[in-house]
């Protein structure tokens, strides 16, 4: 069965009510069990979210978006280029 996606925004508001259920004395698996995630997705999502607001959030995954495109161009480009040096080789 495929994980679950969530959107940068919802990943923010759970962690927010991680940060409520634990400033209000409970442990960090009670509060995963109530946005429903396993405690490691927690700590992942931490990590990567836990310093940035929505917007930004949805910005960070826009510029990834964008980093994987532009890799993929610079490969295709890479590999015309080889393509390209190897036939004039044989030309002459």
């Amino acid at each position: 069965m495929p994980a679950e996606k969530h959107k940068p925004e919802e990943i923010i508001g759970k962690l927010r009510e991680v940060e409520i259920v634990l400033g209000q004395g409970g442990t960090t698996a009670e509060a995963c069990r109530r946005i429903a995630v396993n405690e490691q997705t927690y700590y992942r999502w931490r990590k990567e979210y836990g310093s940035l607001k929505t917007d930004q959030a949805c910005r960070k995954k826009d510029l990834e978006k964008e980093q994987l495109r532009l890799r993929r161009a610079i490969s295709d480009l890479t590999l015309d280029r080889l393509i390209l040096q190897e036939a004039a080789r044989a030309n002459f």
